[in-house]
């Protein structure tokens, strides 16, 4: 029966019916129906070590890293992800793959009954059905007790005291750098930001942070004291030693909680990157040995090689080089800005943006402007196809406001115009050192990597 059931579903049709839910815009503040779909599954959440990472950025990268780190020594991963750059799937990897269509589509069909079950159920109470991300968190854990995995790497969707992942208690809870993001849901202030993301930090647990504004790392400090729960803060236990620039990345020395390890190889871009990588590490010594037992370098360096982070500082083409690049608030704008200016030996720039309605617009404009200020950057205002995307010329009218020169702002609403105006530009500068940035949201980010890798693949 269930093999028959099967037959109606496919990955796209899964899709669509989450799509059908309330968005991840409109996350639930709620954990009660998540518990219940869990008791009624059996509990795939407890069927393996969890762990759990909230933060406002990084937190994909970080997971990437502390995933690869995992698998180096022998541990078959699952790891949990948003939001998709493509694929839906993606954000369900399986020792760091995209989960299978076969085995999305099947894992749905047998948790497909208990979804409708408690949809009714939070019908007849007058509540909203189960949403978009509650689904596919549930989706997530099933899928990783089914293979079975040995850990898990779940990444928060939003928050951490009532986000969907948190029905899973994390044997060790990572927090990424906090600052200010999605504060109409999370709070005002770092303080209460960081309240709800210390919602994720357990009794039994243990709390690595990365380096945090005074008012949030108080918060962590005291929910890890209030749970008893070991903690250990980046820049004070352990932390980033050197760096030095290489080919495609950056070559680090890191000391961790107990050990220090040289000549790790990170093919990723960016100050930032190392930070993350440093937290990847001291959470990887805190799940395999309580934070008391060296790691192997040469286990780390391995891990540290297979390490990629699509969408983030990614070169999708040369000539002109053009990187995508998500930065969804001001510090993520800062992050990339530094990045470029490191990795890059751009002399002009051209700017590819797109932005979401509920974003901080004009902080990432105006990080974006000021940080890259040497490069003298054009900025070509485009969209993604969300609905929740600030239309093209509207974004292009506030630039303008908000200090950047009227002759640097271009309005290309297709996206894919945008890209070909961008490389026409870049190419008018009769100047090899042009470059082309695409940033803002990750539905930017996700459809311009999809339009350049797809047109790289049949260029040859």
């Amino acid at each position: 029966m269930a093999h028959e059931a099967a037959d109606e579903f496919s990955v796209e049709s899964v899709y669509a019916e989450l799509l059908s839910r309330a968005p991840e815009s409109k996350m639930e503040p709620r954990l009660d129906p998540l518990f219940r779909v869990m008791e009624l599954l059996g509990d795939p959440q407890r069927a393996y070590p969890v762990i759990h990472l909230t933060g406002t950025n990084g937190k994909t990268s970080t997971a990437r890293i502390i995933e690869a780190g995992l698998r180096a020594h022998g541990l078959r991963t699952g790891r949990y992800t948003s939001p998709h750059l493509a694929k839906v799937t993606e954000r369900i990897s399986l020792d760091g793959e995209p989960v299978e269509d076969a085995t999305f589509v099947r894992i749905w069909d047998e948790i497909h009954p208990i979804l409708q079950m408690v949809d009714g159920e939070l019908d007849d109470a007058g509540e909203p059905r189960l949403t978009y991300f509650e689904c596919l968190t549930i989706l997530g854990f099933a899928v990783f007790a089914d293979e079975p995995v040995d850990v898990a790497v779940v990444e928060v969707g939003l928050g951490g005291i009532t986000d969907a992942t948190n029905v899973a208690d994390g044997q060790v809870a990572v927090v990424t750098p906090i600052s200010a993001d999605h504060t109409d849901l999370l709070g005002e202030t770092l303080t209460e930001i960081a309240l709800e993301k210390s919602g994720i930090i357990k009794e039994g647990g243990f709390l690595i942070s990365a380096a945090q504004p005074v008012e949030a790392a108080q918060v962590l400090l005291e929910r890890a004291q209030e749970v008893e729960a070991p903690f250990r803060f980046q820049g004070i236990e352990f932390g980033v030693d050197a760096r030095v620039m290489g080919v495609g990345g950056q070559q680090l020395t890191i000391s961790g909680l107990a050990g220090r390890y040289e000549e790790l190889l990170l093919p990723l871009h960016g100050i930032h990157q190392s930070q993350n990588a440093a937290v990847a590490v001291a959470a990887l010594e805190a799940f395999i040995g309580g934070g008391k037992k060296a790691l192997e370098t040469d286990v780390l360096r391995e891990a540290f090689a297979e390490v990629t982070s699509p969408g983030r500082m990614e070169v999708v083409r040369t000539a002109p080089t053009t990187i995508v690049d998500a930065a969804h608030n001001p510090d993520g704008a800062r992050a990339t800005a530094g990045a470029v200016l490191e990795s890059f030996s751009f002399s002009k720039l051209v700017i590819v943006l797109g932005v979401l309605e509920e974003k901080d617009a004009q902080g990432i404009v105006t990080e974006l402007k000021e940080s890259l200020a040497e490069l003298n950057p054009d900025f070509c205002f485009t969209q993604s196809s969300s609905p929740r995307a600030i239309p093209a010329e509207q974004l292009a009218e506030d630039a303008v406001g908000w200090g950047v020169p009227s002759e640097s702002v271009f309005v290309q609403p297709a996206l894919d115009d945008a890209i070909e105006w961008a490389v026409a530009r870049s190419e008018e500068y009769n100047d090899l050192a042009g470059g082309i940035l695409i940033t803002g949201s990750i539905t930017v980010v996700g459809e311009a990597r999809t339009l350049l890798l797809r047109k790289g693949s049949t260029d040859g």
